[in-house]
This record gives C-alpha cells, structure tokens and sequence, in this order.
C-alpha cells in the first residue's frame, strides 16, 4: 500500500512538473512571439506621429500602420510609383496637401524625405480621407488608388451598398493595401493599446 501510495505521489509531482515545463514554454514562446511583433511593428518617429495625430484629432496607431505598411518606416522609401518617404506620398498629393496647408514655396518635394514634413502631411491627408469617406477602409482604398478612383466605386451598387463602405474593392493591388493596413492597425492596438478607439 505504501509503494503505489509513493508511486502515485512521485506520478503526481511528475505530473505537475510536466505542466508547469509546459506552461514556462508556451509562456516563453508568447513572450518571443511579443517581442518579434514588436520588432516588426515598433513606434518610431513618435514625437511626430503624436504630434500631429492630436493635431489633427486621429488614432496615432492608424499613422503608425500606414508607415508599417508604406515603407517600414524608411524615411527614405521611393516606390516605383516615385511616391516619397514613410507615408510614401505622391507628387500630386504632396502638392495638393501643400495648398490645403498654406504651406509657402519653401516647402519642395524633396522635404518627403523629411520624416517630420511627411507625417504631417502623410497624417493629414489620412484625416481628410477618413472625414471625407466616413470610413477608415475606404479611407485607406483612397490613400491606395486615390479620391476620384474609389469615389466612383462608393457610386456603384456592385461595390458599395451604402455609398460609404466597399462590399467589394474591385482592385486586387488596392483590396491587399486594405487588408495589409488593417492587419497592421489590429496588431498595433495588440501590442500597444489598453483599448481599441
């Protein structure tokens, strides 16, 4: 009676070593899987991100997405497209958000190399698009294939059902840009925030 009485003993201490081994390990594997989203998804360039995103009333994480997703945070990024910079804006953009600004002639195009001056106009034209869609996707679509583009597909039943949302982006480019911003913003509000805005 002694022995299986030890024996059983001696199973359940095994037992319990076995799960907590088990546990260290899928706490340690969080842990990593943590720090490498991290790494992939940082907060860089915060003083500005911040900056501009209470100066124009927006989510910070939705900047900090569109860098992640436009250039990974290389401030000097050229698409092949010639869009410039860590918000990657396009000459016709640039000039457009300029004029919005009031911006004077000392302000060029070669100042979307500038990390501030590209998030300040990068987080603004973002801000305009959202206000103008009323919707963060087909805000992001906007950003993508730009204004003119996606306001004929909110005009289209087949895209858009209630003139705001896209139902189905008919660009494949645009509808992976969308997902890829999304999936981004989702693991920023992961990592960094206590609650989603």
């Amino acid at each position: 009676m002694r022995k299986s009485k030890k024996t059983a003993i001696g199973v359940f201490i095994g037992l319990v070593l076995a799960a907590a081994a088990i546990a260290a390990v899928v706490i340690g594997y969080r842990i990593a899987e943590t720090e490498i989203k991290r790494a992939t998804h940082p907060l860089m360039y915060s003083e500005y991100v911040e900056k501009y995103a209470e100066e124009y009333g927006m989510d910070k994480y939705v900047i900090y997405a569109a860098i992640k997703t436009e250039s990974g945070f290389d401030p000097n990024a050229v698409s092949s497209t010639g869009a410039r910079g860590l918000m990657q804006l396009m000459e016709n953009s640039f000039d457009w958000v300029k004029f919005r600004l009031g911006d004077g002639d000392d302000v060029t195009f070669e100042d979307m190399f500038d990390p501030e001056t590209n998030i300040r106009y990068g987080a603004y034209l973002l801000d305009y698009l959202n206000e103008y869609f009323g919707c963060p996707e087909t805000a992001s679509a906007a950003y993508f294939s730009g204004v003119g583009t996606v306001s004929e597909w909110v005009k289209d039943p087949d895209i858009s059902s209630d003139g705001i949302h896209l139902d189905n982006i008919p660009s494949k480019n645009a509808a992976h840009y969308v997902s890829k911003i999304k999936n981004a913003l989702d693991a920023y509000y992961e990592l960094y925030a206590t609650e989603r805005k």
